[in-house]
This record gives structure tokens, C-alpha cells and sequence, in this order.
């Protein structure tokens, strides 16, 4: 009886000491990209990985030749011609996460947070500011949204000429140089 209930007691306390690791199956990581002054359109990323380690470090990894646009023609020339993915196949988010914050929620609570976010794009980083809504799911996954999309400007990552190359192959008058960037992750304790 008495190792029952310690195995119980352990079983109980593991997702505030585990790892968290992204569910990539149910997470989602998509941008807006506007042309011709008005033509919007939603793209997303198919294959992320990330971790929140149990000090906080919290860590994403985005497989950019995972670009999915729904035009074959327009994934291949945006990683080629914008992501350079053969040379640069990954962008990287870090933060740092106060952990017990998020692991002490009852499962259906919610907690809006502003958290630093590290982006690193193209060999470039920049620290941007985020809004997220944090909702525990259950004893072992929790759920991160962006209350607000995080904006994103080409010329912060130097990929301006990108965009004027992929604007000059597409024949199109503009395409603008901010991207609304939103994401839905689900992490789950191992």
C-alpha cells in the first residue's frame, strides 16, 4: 500500500520536473503574406520541434522546407529564393519560461502572458515581444496561442531582396515586407 502511494505521489508531481515537448501533430505555425497591395494569403509551416526544458529554457525549431502555400511552384521559390533552405534549413525561437507558472494551472484554467521571444531567421536574431494565451489542457499538456500575431519585417532578417526577387519572378507589383505570424502549440510532459 505504502509503495502505491509513493508511486501515485511521484506519478502526480512528474510534469512539473518533466520535459515538455512539442506535439508537432497538433501545433500549428502560419503567416499571412500580402501581394498586390491587397491579396492576402495563409501559409504555414508543416514540421516544427520543440522543448521547454524543466529550468524554463523553452525551445522551437521550424523546418522552413516544410513551407507549405498550397502552389507547389511558390514553396519551391520561397525556399530557394527567400529561406535558402539548403544552406539554412531551420529558424529558432527561445525563451525563457517561468515553468511552475504554467504547470501549477488546473487543467482548464487559462493565463495571458507577455513573454521575450529570441526569433533567429536567415543568421539574423531579434527579440520580439509576444502575447500568448497559455490554457492547461490536462495533467500532461498545455496549450500556447498568440493573443496577437507577431509581425515580422523582411528587413530585420535581410530578406528584402528575397521578397524583390520573388516579387520580380511573380510578376506582381508589390509584395509587402510585414508578415503576421501566428501559432498554436501543444506541449505535452515526457
Amino acid at each position: 500500500m505504502r509503495r502505491s502511494l509513493l508511486a501515485l505521489l511521484l506519478a502526480a508531481a512528474l510534469p512539473v520536473h518533466a520535459d515538455w515537448y512539442l506535439d508537432n501533430e497538433s501545433s500549428r505555425l502560419s503567416f499571412i503574406s500580402t501581394h498586390s497591395g491587397s491579396q492576402s494569403e495563409v501559409h504555414r509551416f508543416l514540421t516544427l520541434h520543440g522543448q521547454i526544458a524543466a529550468d524554463g529554457r523553452a525551445r522551437l525549431r521550424v523546418d522552413l522546407d516544410s513551407l507549405s502555400t498550397g502552389v507547389p511552384l511558390r514553396d519551391e521559390r520561397l525556399r530557394t529564393m527567400l529561406f535558402d533552405t539548403s544552406r539554412l534549413p531551420e529558424a529558432r525561437i527561445s525563451a525563457q519560461v517561468n515553468l511552475p507558472q504554467l504547470t501549477d494551472l488546473a487543467p482548464g484554467a487559462q493565463l495571458e502572458l507577455r513573454l521575450p521571444l529570441q526569433l533567429t531567421l536567415n543568421e539574423h536574431s531579434r527579440e520580439l515581444d509576444s502575447e500568448l494565451l497559455v490554457t492547461r489542457l490536462d495533467d500532461r499538456r498545455f496549450q500556447v496561442v498568440t493573443l496577437a500575431p507577431l509581425v515580422l519585417h523582411a528587413e530585420d532578417f535581410a530578406l528584402a531582396s528575397g521578397v524583390e526577387a520573388l516579387r520580380k519572378v511573380a510578376d506582381l507589383p508589390a509584395i509587402s515586407l510585414s508578415v503576421p505570424v501566428g501559432a498554436v502549440l501543444i506541449f505535452t510532459a515526457r
